[in-house]
């Protein structure tokens, strides 16, 4: 029987995790995905969202009863469809969001349940997220973006933006503005007074308003530096890196509209949205090209 941090058991029962992954053309991806989190006992039911997929990803998937597929009839967009994963989840403590091109271990899982079981204050916390050669991922954990710090990461000085990789890992769980939505595990009583994902982020930017607004309702948000999960980043989207980014640099503004648009000086505002769109402008050729380049 797992412990908590204080040596005491926890029953299993108080740990179990509905796990929701949303899929959109992920063959090849979602298959690994699945199985890995199938793995872990805790996990009583893995949903696949399916976002109108035409590539037999969902004929890919292992046999096992645990398994719902919600087949959505078209690309709802990452919130809506990680939302209706979420309404029709039973009704488990925890619940994973897993990216479909994500790999996640029993001992993750359960690393993550653990914590969260022994921090009652915690709503949301998320691991080390690596790259498929072993280095941290941009986004797995962040500061709170505000809109000078946009600006310093768009003008090219990231160090001084919202990103804390390359800083040196902390020795210990340590709370953060912001977790990458590539794995995000949540309380099941957080996510009801905080409500489900903004619908209206298509794609990107959504993570970082979910965390925002589980800071606002007084729930901390945690990475754990010794609970690693593998991503192969934009596995299932590179192929419409400028669809993706539009949705991206669209994201970011409406995050900053939502926030800060009274907080801060129209014209500092103003300078924001104009850089967004600029460098969505210039970078915009260089995204093309590498589509077409496969």
């Amino acid at each position: 029987m797992p412990q908590d941090d204080k040596g005491l058991a926890t029953p299993k029962h108080t740990l179990k995790t509905t796990v929701v992954t949303v899929n959109f053309n992920a063959a090849g991806l979602l298959h690994h995905a699945v199985s890995s989190a199938l793995a872990s006992p805790l996990v009583s039911r893995v949903i696949v969202s399916d976002n109108g997929s035409n590539d037999r990803s969902l004929e890919q998937l292992p046999t096992d009863p645990r398994i719902t597929i919600l087949r959505n009839g078209r690309n709802l967009g990452f919130s809506a469809a990680n939302n209706l994963g979420l309404a029709s989840a039973p009704e488990t403590p925890y619940l994973l969001l897993l990216n479909p091109d994500s790999r996640v271990s029993p001992a993750a899982i359960e690393a993550m349940a653990r914590f969260m079981e022994s921090h009652p204050d915690v709503g949301m916390c998320g691991p080390l997220i690596l790259n498929a050669d072993g280095s941290e991922q941009r986004g797995c954990r962040r500061d709170e973006p505000t809109p000078m710090a946009a600006l310093k990461t768009l003008v090219g000085k990231r160090e001084q933006g919202i990103n804390k990789v390359g800083a040196p890992l902390p020795k210990q769980p340590v709370d953060v503005d912001a977790i990458s939505g590539a794995c995000m595990f949540l309380r099941r009583k957080a996510l009801e007074e905080v409500g489900p994902l903004d619908e209206g982020y298509f794609l990107h930017c959504e993570d970082l308003d979910w965390c925002k607004r589980f800071w606002l309702k007084g729930w901390r948000v945690v990475f754990l530096p010794h609970v690693r999960v593998t991503h192969a980043k934009g596995g299932s989207s590179r192929k419409r890196r400028l669809r993706v980014e539009w949705h991206k640099h669209k994201g970011m503004a409406r995050y900053y509209r939502k926030f800060y648009r009274n907080r801060y000086p129209r014209p500092l505002m103003y300078l924001v949205y104009g850089s967004i769109w600029a460098r969505f402008a210039l970078m915009a050729p260089l995204w093309i090209w590498r589509s077409y380049r496969g």
